[in-house]
């Protein structure tokens, strides 16, 4: 069977490479804008559904063929966090989650030939508070740049801001691998 990765997101591509799971990346380009009146859980489970089925549109026919999608979004009093528009809404990120915990949902949604399986993983997170030089220098580093919620829990930068993980370490990078593992397998996506 092949696996194709709706996904240009470079996080997932190294998860599922050090599970040691072969794909092939097919980066879908649906819009990624919340409805009106959408809540978080129904965005990014719509969103992971659209990226799916876009390149399921386009390998579908192919025999053995399945489609992993995935949407993260950082969540803070309800509101999404997604990544910041520059240095400055990266700074402004970091100083709101700075001392407090927030939730990271992960929706993925796997099409094949039998159907779909459809999954949503939450991990609260901790952020240490931090002083308006560390994140500066962070934001300098341009490493919060193009991550939802403006830090990566997998960078060494990154790292010394989480002060604690409650849930799927995975599903902060963007994708919840034991979960979604799990489904591959019951997709038939595994050996």
């Amino acid at each position: 069977m092949t696996l194709y990765l709706a996904s240009a997101s470079p996080r997932r591509r190294e998860i599922l490479a050090a599970a040691g799971i072969a794909f092939v990346p097919r980066p879908a380009g649906v819009d990624e804008t919340r409805l009106p009146g959408e809540d978080r859980r129904s965005c990014v489970a719509r969103l992971a559904r659209a990226k799916a089925r876009h390149v399921w549109d386009q390998v579908g026919s192919e025999a053995g063929a399945a489609v992993l999608a995935a949407d993260t979004s950082v969540l803070l009093d309800g509101e999404m966090l997604g990544k910041p528009r520059d240095a400055a809404d990266a700074a402004r990120m970091l100083a709101r989650i700075s001392g407090r915990a927030h939730e990271v949902l992960t929706a993925f949604c796997i099409v094949t030939a039998a159907g779909e399986i459809r999954r949503l993983a939450s991990t609260m997170v901790r952020i240490r508070e931090l002083s308006a030089g560390e994140i500066g220098a962070y934001v300098a580093t341009g490493d919060p740049l193009d991550k939802a919620g403006a830090y990566a829990i997998q960078g060494p930068m990154g790292a010394v801001l989480v002060e604690s993980v409650h849930g799927s370490y995975s599903n902060v990078i963007g994708l919840p691998l034991a979960e979604t593992l799990e489904a591959l397998r019951e997709a038939g996506a595994l050996g």
